[in-house]
């Protein structure tokens, strides 16, 4: 394979007229074979250039993605398998579903409305430029998911356009803060989380400062300092510095004991106060707070959870839905107060040791977990001068105010929007790092993405709009939707499809959430279903089934 830098450096022998642009209908793709290869071509709109990629499914083995559906990922152009439904970028060829998959690439040219296709496959997305280029200084502060998800792009994409340096606050490498959750459970360890190892950054020649966080930016030198006194200079730098967990101001949050839920000294914290003490009160009711809540007790503690709404997982599930999954984690023996009203947290020798509620109820607590949300980390931002409201301001590509500097992930704002799951990230990551690698046309669009979890054992999902009970009569009346569900209590399963003039509009799914992700497409094409409106809560499979 080789690592092309200007398609046009090609011997002429060695690229193949293949057909007029026009000959590829706008948003499908063509199959040609290509000096014995078996090329898939794709055209997205109208545009004048052309994605090829291998007409190989990597899983099937058959030579069929010509035959994909062109969409759009998180801003992330994608062609999608006919077979098993996996998704592939136009750009770079990789599996968003299974990162040691990939297609290959061909660098393509239109000239005189002709497409040409080059023989040999690109290692990595070609750039614009056609000369050597001396390597800039990319500085990435901050050593989380989405900064090294678009660490990992941009070397895929342009492998040597950067002399790279990550900041980490943290000792370890990059890892998976998701999969805390089974790590606190004892399903999983340390090690299995971990997804770049110190190994991994020498391996590719990036220099890693780690347990050392930046502290300052000085934007006139371009220089990043740290708080170990490192000084390193910049032409580009990314800020990935995630989120903070929100501590409410409620007396005795400074008592020893009380902690949040975020990275892997908290859960270590966690698993040593399981080995001596009884009782723990996890103060919310969300996601976050309910895998704490049943990591603890799997570790064999007393655990109550306080939640300050009428039903637990308010923003993600309706009332039933809500209703099963608290009955089930109930059922784990945790304990659950909703409409929970923390007043104080009380201590003893400077160690919590109760909580109590506002209605005057007293609980025993030896450790105390917030888990009632985030907010985006912006204080690096915020002393270098850049603009932030609620998170880092960034545009389209992922640019701050200073065109030098980008921000991915949690710390930054979008539209007016913050980012608090992971599906987004990995857009935002890709834009950034097309943008980076000096080929950047593409922008972030923020997607709505569907929640699909299993919560403490359980399978929940849920998409679109689910709170209609609550929502303000002049934008949309009970005669405006209705409602499909099927309810087994027996297998404790739980099924609600919204329809509003012939759309599915939202899903909630309790303990079967296979089809989950077809109702996810379904809200957001906006496809009308009354051809199998009667089949919907049975699935794919059984809906589109065509009758002999």
């Amino acid at each position: 394979m080789t690592n092309l830098k200007d398609m046009n450096m090609l011997p002429e022998n060695q690229w193949i007229d293949v057909c007029n642009l026009d000959d590829i209908t706008p948003n499908t793709g063509v199959g040609a074979l290509v000096e014995g290869q078996s090329v898939a071509l794709f055209r997205v709109g109208h545009e004048k250039r052309i994605y090829a990629l291998s007409n190989k499914d990597p899983f099937s083995q058959a030579n069929v993605m010509c035959r994909g559906i062109i969409g759009d990922l998180q801003g992330e152009r994608v062609i999608a398998s006919p077979i098993y439904k996996q998704h592939f970028s136009l750009a770079t060829g990789r599996c968003l579903e299974d990162k040691d998959q990939k297609l290959l690439v061909f660098p393509t040219k239109i000239e005189s409305g002709r497409v040409w296709v080059g023989t040999v496959p690109q290692k990595t997305y070609i750039t614009n430029n056609g000369i050597t280029q001396e390597k800039l200084k990319l500085v990435l502060i901050g050593n989380g998911l989405a900064g090294m998800r678009c660490l990992e792009d941009l070397l895929d994409m342009a492998p040597e356009r950067y002399e790279v340096t990550v900041i980490g606050e943290e000792p370890w490498g990059n890892y998976n803060r998701i999969m805390l959750s089974p790590v606190l459970s004892g399903e999983k360890t340390i090690e299995d989380i971990m997804l770049h190892p110190h190994a991994w950054y020498s391996d590719k020649g990036i220099k890693f400062i780690a347990q050392d966080p930046a502290f300052k930016i000085d934007r006139t030198r371009k220089v990043v300092h740290t708080e170990k006194g490192e000084r390193i200079d910049y032409d580009r730098l990314i800020i990935a510095t995630g989120s903070k967990p929100f501590i409410p101001p409620v007396q005795g949050t400074d008592l020893n004991g009380v902690i949040s839920f975020r990275d892997i000294y908290d859960v270590n914290t966690m698993i040593k106060y399981c080995e001596t003490k009884k009782n723990a009160v996890v103060i919310g009711g969300g996601l976050l707070g309910l895998e704490a809540a049943y990591g603890l007790k799997q570790r064999g503690m007393n655990v109550t959870v306080l939640h300050l709404m009428d039903r637990i997982m308010d923003r993600q599930l309706d009332k039933r839905a809500s209703e099963m999954l608290r009955h089930s984690i109930e059922q784990k023996g945790i304990q659950i107060i909703t409409e929970a009203n923390t007043e104080a947290l009380l201590g003893k020798d400077g160690h919590v040791n109760q909580v109590r509620l506002k209605d005057g109820t007293i609980l025993d607590a030896d450790l105390v977990i917030f888990a009632v949300g985030i907010r985006p980390n912006i204080a690096l931002a915020q002393s270098a001068g850049l603009r932030c409201h609620r998170g880092i301001l960034v545009n389209d590509t992922m640019q701050t105010f200073d065109p030098s500097i980008y921000a991915v992930g949690e710390c930054i704002e979008h539209r007016n929007q913050t980012f608090g799951l992971v599906e987004p990230l990995w857009g935002q990551a890709f834009i950034c790092a097309t943008h980076l690698a000096e080929h950047g046309s593409l922008t972030f669009k923020s997607p709505t993405v569907p929640t699909q979890l299993k919560v403490s054992g359980v399978d929940v999902f849920s998409a679109g709009r689910i709170d209609l009970e609550q929502s303000d009569a002049s934008s949309i009346s009970k005669e405006d939707y209705e409602d499909i569900i099927l309810n087994d209590d027996k297998r404790q399963i739980y099924k609600r499809i919204i329809i509003q003039k012939d759309k599915v509009i939202g899903a909630v799914l309790f303990g079967d959430t296979e089809d989950g992700m077809w109702y996810a497409e379904l809200i957001a094409d906006q496809t009308p279903v009354s051809t199998f409106r009667n089949k919907l809560l049975f699935g794919k499979d059984f809906a589109m089934k065509k009758v002999s």
